[in-house]
């Protein structure tokens, strides 16, 4: 094992378990630009990588009875057929080519920067009302379209479609992104519950859009081992400062990273 990815491995971890960010959004980066790994192999390795951390996580949630099963179910309705596609498209490119590595980091930047605008609408940086009784045109709108629940439904298979492109494109996405449209259409959703509903969307996602890179070879099971022995022991003293710095001030500071890296995988 390579002592560099472990401490790679411990950092991502500390500061998944301190903010509860995504691992995605932070290991594929430093991956790419940190280590000189493929495109590729860095977003199929990290999504093997979330499957088995993430894990854990749906177990407890559904212990506690938090996750709503059928928001999950819709966001996957959208989600799993779109990874397959996506996948039969990546595997019919040249992965070896340079545009096929540049499209995969650019997709990374435009995940990130809606990390970004996530994390900091989360941190009560940006905050917009939705379902209010204001008669503003704007409002009524939304109110019209988010608010409707029959109209919920048919924007969940959506969301999972498209966020699901991104995800398997870049192994972004499928944290920040999601519990942020989950505020937007349901913004009576106790915390607890969105979290738990977008884990429990997120591990199969990333299990089929990981098993797809497995069966294309894309995987580098040795970083993967490494990063595993570096993350377990980092969440778990991640999980502890966090209750001791300010989760605001962790949010923003993390939006600011997915900010700059985002720009640096556009430009």
């Amino acid at each position: 094992m390579d002592w560099l990815e472990i401490i790679i491995g411990f950092c991502v971890g500390v500061l998944v378990g301190a903010t509860g960010v995504g691992g995605g959004s932070l290991m594929t980066p430093i991956l790419i630009f940190g280590l000189s790994i493929e495109p590729i192999v860095a977003v199929a390795t990290d999504l093997v990588f979330a499957v088995i951390t993430k894990s854990g996580g749906v177990i407890s949630y559904f212990k506690h009875r938090v996750i709503n099963w059928r928001v999950a179910i819709s966001l996957l309705a959208g989600s799993l057929p779109s990874a397959l596609i996506t996948l039969w498209i990546l595997q019919s490119l040249n992965s070896e080519s340079a545009d096929y590595n540049d499209f995969m980091v650019r997709v990374l930047g435009v995940a990130l920067l809606l990390s970004t605008i996530g994390l900091l609408i989360k941190a009560k940086v940006l905050y917009v009302p939705f379902c209010t009784s204001r008669k503003s045109f704007s409002k009524k709108i939304v109110n019209h379209i988010v608010c409707k629940a029959q109209y919920k439904k048919i924007l969940l298979v959506i969301v999972g479609a498209v966020i699901s492109c991104m995800v398997t494109v870049s192994s972004v996405g499928a944290g920040v992104i999601v519990a942020l449209v989950l505020f937007f259409i349901f913004p009576r959703m106790k915390t607890v519950e969105v979290v738990a509903t977008d884990i429990a969307h997120a591990v199969p996602l990333t299990l089929v859009a990981g098993i797809g890179y497995i069966i294309m070879g894309a995987v580098d099971w040795k970083l993967l081992a490494s990063l595993l022995v570096g993350s377990l022991p980092g969440i778990y003293l991640g999980s502890r400062l966090g209750v001791k710095v300010p989760d605001d001030l962790l949010k923003i500071l993390m939006a600011i990273m997915f900010l700059i890296i985002g720009m640096k995988c556009l430009l």
